[in-house]
């Protein structure tokens, strides 16, 4: 008995914590539709669907350069990332380094570290050695400022591996780069895809850094110029909100795509830990 009041309670819990999440996406989804300049308010259903303000806004918010430039920033971002923190946490959780666990508590502490804290210096750094106002110094800070947590992620994933698949392998003669692109990899697909999704979206979402790094309008990324948008228009809910959909619809379309391979990631890391 108390196993399905359990069951229906967690049931319950869920239902009401998508209620909560799709409603705000749903109120914005709605207030899009309605004819541009109106008064929103709450959950109303236009009178007349149109996505005039969805041209109106790509047009106005020149969200084609602003779209490129984010997928620019990402392409670069995610790959790097994903590559370099795979490589380190196969060294810190399979390999026994000298010096381990104070390298793995430098990579801790820069999970500690917020952006504004070192926006403003490595705005300064970025500009003498030329990368200032420009997409590849956003790359580079952005990988860096992910590191950490993907280094954590990674590590924590080999170091819970059966370590027997890596005695084996290295009897057979196995070097470490064959241990890891032919037994390690082809396990950590959930948790390298979880990563991946997770640094695409930080790296989306990226606001304050975007704008404080890049001054040239054609330069600036999505949430960047949705924020600009937002101070030319601020008046226009319907306009401002079908801007809002333009920005939210890539991460949107990213974790549907990904949405199992993810959440496997997800209940590995949370099975193991």
């Amino acid at each position: 008995m108390s196993s399905k009041v359990e069951r229906w309670c967690g049931l319950l819990i869920l239902l009401v914590m998508a209620v909560l999440i799709v409603i705000p996406f749903l109120s914005i989804f709605l207030a899009s539709l309605q004819p541009a300049g109106s008064t929103v308010t709450g959950l109303s259903l236009p009178e007349n669907w149109s996505l005039d303000n969805y041209r109106q806004a790509w047009t106005a918010a020149g969200f084609s350069t602003l779209l490129r430039n984010s997928f620019v920033v990402a392409l670069g971002v995610v790959p790097v990332s994903v590559a370099l923190a795979t490589l380190a946490g196969y060294a810190l959780g399979t390999m026994n380094l000298r010096g381990e666990n104070g390298l793995l508590l430098f990579f801790v502490a820069g999970l500690t570290i917020p952006v504004e804290f070192i926006v403003i210096p490595l705005y300064f750094n970025l500009q003498q050695v030329g990368l200032g106002n420009s997409l590849v110094g956003v790359i580079l800070a952005e990988i860096a400022l992910f590191m950490p947590f993907g280094v954590y992620w990674m590590r924590n994933h080999f170091r819970a591996m059966p370590r027997e698949l890596v005695d084996a392998a290295r009897v057979d003669g196995a070097s470490s780069p064959v241990i890891l692109r032919s037994v390690l990899l082809p396990l950590a697909r959930p948790a390298l895809t979880t990563l991946a999704v997770l640094v695409f979206m930080w790296s989306w979402n990226q606001f304050m850094l975007v704008l404080i790094l890049i001054q040239d309008p054609d330069s600036r990324t999505a949430p960047a110029g949705l924020g600009f948008f937002v101070g030319q228009h601020g008046l226009d809910v319907p306009l401002l909100s079908a801007g809002t959909v333009i920005v939210l619809l890539p991460i949107l379309l990213v974790y549907l795509f990904f949405q199992r391979s993810f959440i496997a990631g997800l209940l590995q890391g949370g099975l193991k830990g």
